[in-house]
């Protein structure tokens, strides 16, 4: 069902230094994710999938390569109406401040929002991983008569400190809200006290009628939609939640993205990036076929196109577009992100004169435990291993550890016969 008087808003302009290092040279919605999208794909699909096709992108840190794989990818024709619209951080008459927060990034670019003509705006976030059909939520928003309705699911007591946490009445408006309550402030936001998930926790997903959005940010300096407009709205406005029970999952750490990347592995996975009438879309790249030979083994993974595979063990691990692995290399509980090329014959004589390894992973190395970004030089007989999460974060040359995960950040080179 088409819905042109809906647009959605997604917000992809922060920093993600949570995801650091494979936030160190692009935006966070430009990670790649699942061995061949990117998580901005994620919510464009959704709207796609949905009927929203008034897309509109906010970006403003390392964004280059963000905006030429939406370039490349969201294309509609002269009769659709469609678009994915990017709107960057810019200097204008009016200021030249960057987006100090996602209401701020909204305000900045209202005089362009109000061109889409439409009666209720979605605020979607660009480091989600979920299926939803926003049309129930639209309808849901619309029946309730809401100014805004915001998005929950049930969380437990550990969780609840880093979400929004909301009360509601039996019809489901919001009557109170807390954006992420300390363990001491969480007395008496239970919503279901017998449950082990007691609370309910914000997906940071809102719609709002859009006069009501455009007015509020006019009104007001807020600068954050959690901490400062949302309360403001329970306080004068008709606010409901709408509860989702499907699976979602917030990209926002090191750890998240390593646990969401291995989940997809399992034999029943809690998320399927496809599924027949609401794919997920991305990029057509146009590779072969993944290659395997020799006397290969591998369990429970992710093995995409464009891969290429000698005499490897692979076990619960994602292998991204263009891995080069093997031989004799053994990986486990690992997320490979792949390369963006291939190297000729004459690019690895060039590599053996400079006495660096080929991009992939070299002969008769042992990877654990690790994510290895794009375009990694991984020599021979490496070893790799998890660490304990309790050692802090580790920055080295080459690698970081987070959460106990061994790192390699984009066009890293480890050299032969090093341990991890």
């Amino acid at each position: 069902m088409a819905m042109p008087d809906v647009m959605g808003i997604i917000l992809g302009g922060g920093r993600g230094t949570r995801l650091y290092p494979l936030t160190k040279l692009r935006a966070k919605p430009a990670v790649p994710i699942g061995g061949k999208y990117r998580l901005i794909d994620v919510p464009i699909s959704n709207c796609l999938n949905s009927g929203v096709t008034k897309i509109y992108v906010l970006t403003q840190f390392l964004s280059a390569s963000l905006h030429r794989h939406i370039f490349q990818t969201y294309k509609f024709d002269l009769f659709s109406g469609g678009f994915v619209d990017i709107l960057a951080a810019e200097e204008t008459p009016s200021g030249m401040d960057w987006y100090q927060g996602t209401a701020d990034a909204v305000r900045k670019q209202v005089p362009r929002l109000i061109h889409a003509r439409v009666e209720d705006a979605m605020i979607l976030s660009g480091d989600h991983l979920y299926r939803m059909d926003y049309s129930n939520f639209v309808e849901w928003h619309r029946e309730k008569r809401a100014d805004l309705t915001i998005a929950v699911q049930p969380v437990g007591p550990e969780a609840a400190t880093r979400f929004g946490i909301m009360k509601i009445n039996d019809d489901t408006q919001v009557t109170t809200f807390s954006e992420k309550p300390g363990p001491d402030e969480l007395v008496g936001l239970e919503s279901d006290a017998d449950s082990d998930k007691p609370y309910l926790g914000s997906m940071g997903i809102y719609i709002f009628r859009s006069d009501v959005l455009f007015d509020i940010l006019r009104e007001s300096d807020a600068e954050d939609f959690g901490n400062e407009v949302i309360p403001a709205c329970i306080e004068k406005k008709r606010v409901y939640a709408y509860p989702f029970e499907g699976y979602w999952a917030d990209i926002g750490t090191i750890k998240s993205f390593y646990d969401a990347n291995l989940a997809i592995t399992a034999a029943d996975p809690p998320f399927e990036f496809y599924e027949p009438k609401n794919p997920i879309y991305s990029r057509p790249r146009f590779l072969p076929p993944a290659s395997v030979q020799g006397n290969c083994k591998i369990e429970h993974s992710a093995v995409v196109e464009g891969t290429l595979l000698d005499r490897v063990d692979i076990t619960h691990s994602v292998i991204g577009l263009r891995s080069v692995i093997g031989p004799d290399v053994t990986v486990k509980r690992t997320v490979m992100l792949g390369a963006d090329f291939y190297e000729n014959p004459e690019r690895k004589a060039e590599n053996r004169s400079l006495g660096r390894p080929d991009v992939g992973i070299g002969e008769g190395s042992s990877i654990e435990g690790a994510i290895i970004d794009k375009n990694a030089r991984i020599g021979a007989g490496v070893t790799i291993r998890p660490h304990s999460p309790e050692e802090g974060m580790i920055e080295k040359e080459n690698y970081v550890i987070r959460d106990g995960i061994v790192v390699i950040p984009k066009n890293s080179i480890i050299p032969d016969g090093t341990t991890i």
